[in-house]
């Protein structure tokens, strides 16, 4: 398939990846559909070192460390901490709107 951008024109050729209709479908809206299974495992570009405005970088970054694993007193923690501040930032809004319809502000 022949392409063009910004005046400069490329060829293109999709890759053909081969699938399998799965068993399981339906009919939605009146249409039949099927899940479909890829046959053969997806080949990945292969990585390759870019400059975009003197910034280099790559289309495949590196991985950074694993981090620990975080306790489940630990998350319970950060949840309960969100979940306070998002009840107390719904209730200063609401106070500074019950103003303005009062006039205070």
């Amino acid at each position: 398939m022949k392409l063009n951008y910004r005046g400069v024109s490329y060829e293109y050729n999709p890759p053909v990846i081969e699938t399998s209709e799965a068993k399981v479908g339906g009919k939605y809206r009146g249409l039949d559909w099927r899940f479909r299974n890829i046959k053969q495992n997806i080949t990945l570009q292969p990585p390759v070192n870019l400059t975009y405005r003197g910034v280099a970088y790559s289309n495949r970054p590196t991985v950074s460390q694993e981090k620990a694993p975080v306790s489940i007193r630990e998350q319970a923690r950060w949840l309960m901490i969100t979940k306070e501040k998002a009840t107390n930032n719904r209730v200063a809004s609401m106070l500074r709107r019950s103003a303005q319809e009062v006039g205070l502000v």
